[in-house]
C-alpha cells in the first residue's frame, strides 16, 4: 500500500535543487514581470481598470501555474 506514494525513480538532489530553481524563476517572471510590463505598457486607461487588469493578469498566471505543476507532478517529472 506505501509503494504506490513512492516515486517510481526518485530524483537526486541536484535535479530537485535545479528544478526548484527553475519553477522560482518561471515564478518570478509569470507573476511579477508580465503584470508589471502590462501596467508600464498600457495606456488611456484608468487607475481602476489598470488594477483591475493587472489583478486578473496575475490570478490568471497563479492559477494557470498551479495547474501545470500539479500536471508535471502527476507525471512524476517533479
Amino acid at each position: 500500500m506505501g509503494d504506490e506514494l513512492e516515486p517510481a525513480h526518485p530524483i537526486g538532489w541536484v535535479r530537485a535543487i535545479l528544478t526548484g530553481v527553475a519553477i522560482a524563476v518561471v515564478g518570478i517572471v509569470v507573476l511579477v514581470y508580465v503584470p508589471n510590463a502590462a501596467l508600464t505598457k498600457l495606456h488611456g486607461k484608468t487607475h481602476s481598470s489598470l488594477v483591475a487588469l493587472t489583478t486578473t493578469i496575475f490570478f490568471v498566471a497563479l492559477f494557470a501555474m498551479a495547474g501545470v505543476l500539479r500536471w508535471l507532478q502527476r507525471r512524476k517529472l517533479i
